[in-house]
């Protein structure tokens, strides 16, 4: 519901009963409501989806390395580079920010955020 920028405090006023109904029949099991119903098992969402492929990818990616070094006789020197993924930098290293953010941006960001929103 955030997406749209409703509320709960919405419904019965700008989002009607019958618009809510409708949003929560069709949420998809990688929904934050699904997994609290117990109705996934965190498999269908594409954030597992793709953190499996990347694992894959790496794995391919040191056999090969493997199957390189064995062929040349253990000369080659090809240095594995893991698939890149969010939060990490080129060497796979956490990336969160380049620092603290001053107190007045974040407020302004914060504004920003929740422009519109009622709690």
């Amino acid at each position: 519901m955030t997406r749209t920028n409703y509320t709960l405090d919405d419904v019965g006023g700008a989002l009607s009963w019958g618009a809510l109904y409708s949003f929560i029949k069709n949420l998809g099991s990688d929904s934050a409501l699904a997994r609290d119903l117990g109705k996934t098992s965190g498999w269908e969402t594409n954030a597992s989806t793709n953190a499996i492929l990347a694992d894959i990818y790496d794995l391919l990616q040191v056999i090969n390395i493997n199957l390189v070094n064995f062929a040349s006789g253990g000369k080659a020197k090809k240095k594995l580079k893991p698939y890149p993924r969010p939060g990490r930098d080129e060497n796979n290293k956490r990336k969160l920010g380049k620092g603290a953010m001053p107190l007045e941006e974040l407020r302004e960001w914060m504004r920003r955020r929740t422009h519109g929103r009622t709690h």
